[in-house]
């Protein structure tokens, strides 16, 4: 399996989920604030599950192949030395742009809005792809999508319901979740971007072409915010991109100072 494509999943559920974990004792209310931060470590699961899998295939390549997949020199030395990568060290010591998480997962909450208009787009998403990698070729892989969709499907329909309830609601929560959808639109695009590296497998039946997902994607964002009364952005606009590739927003250098101080501070830490 292609340890770039794993870690692009892992790192969007990582990044994604530390951003929601922020919401933890500042939510809205009670149990709003319980709901996003289970939601939290449903991606924190995840992403422990795909690290392991791209753990696991990196220590069965060659070393001359190791040396060539990541650019955080800890790492490499860890790997030259002997030392056997596993998840924490995926999560915890790789350098940004090291990460391939979309740039939409990295975007501050800002505020309720940012953060339920951010759900909406990653969990439809999320929903349509997980779903599909249940047919894929890899069996640990279509495991792995399976035991997700459950937590998906919850996941989609919290954020659909807070969109339309505020979309829906006061002229100010109205013109508050238009102006998010508004801004994070631009993100959206990037979601559907193919690397090179992956083209292949997709062929393969291996992973999933995520082109092939945006009429399914659009169609479940789109009754969303026709149900939340808010306008939907024009398609065809240029979109932001890069993430897949480790080429990142400032955001991720600062949520990655936060997330990995305790495990470069004080190493060996566990989960």
């Amino acid at each position: 399996m292609n340890i770039h494509y794993l870690l692009q999943l892992a790192d969007d559920a990582l990044i994604l989920g530390h951003r929601l974990s922020e919401w933890c004792g500042h939510g809205p209310v009670l149990e709003q604030d319980i709901a996003l931060t289970n939601i939290s470590l449903d991606h924190l699961g995840r992403a422990r599950s795909l690290y392991q899998y791209a753990a696991d295939s990196y220590g069965e390549l060659p070393a001359e192949q190791k040396a060539t997949v990541f650019q955080s020199m800890q790492l490499n030395n860890m790997a030259a030395g002997g030392h056997k990568i596993d998840e924490d060290d995926l999560a915890y010591l790789r350098d940004e742009w090291d990460f391939r998480n979309v740039l939409l997962a990295e975007q501050p909450n800002t505020d309720w809005a940012y953060t339920v208009a951010r759900g909406l787009f990653l969990d439809a998403f999320n929903s349509c792809l997980y779903a599909a990698m249940q047919g894929s070729h890899d069996v640990r892989l279509a495991a792995i999508a399976e035991k997700s969709m459950k937590e998906i499907t919850y996941h989609l329909r919290w954020s659909s319901e807070w969109v339309i309830r505020l979309g829906d609601g006061t002229a100010e929560s109205h013109t508050r979740m238009q102006q998010a959808v508004n801004d994070l639109w631009v993100y959206t695009g990037e979601l559907f971007v193919m690397p090179t590296e992956t083209k292949a497998l997709a062929a393969a039946g291996t992973v999933v072409d995520t082109a092939t997902l945006r009429q399914s994607w659009t169609d479940i964002v789109t009754e969303v915010l026709r149900k939340a009364t808010l306008d939907v952005p024009p398609t065809g606009t240029w979109v932001q991109q890069g993430g897949k590739e480790g080429r990142h927003t400032e955001h991720l250098g600062y949520i990655l100072a936060e997330l990995q101080y305790m495990q470069r501070s004080y190493p060996g830490m566990k989960w």
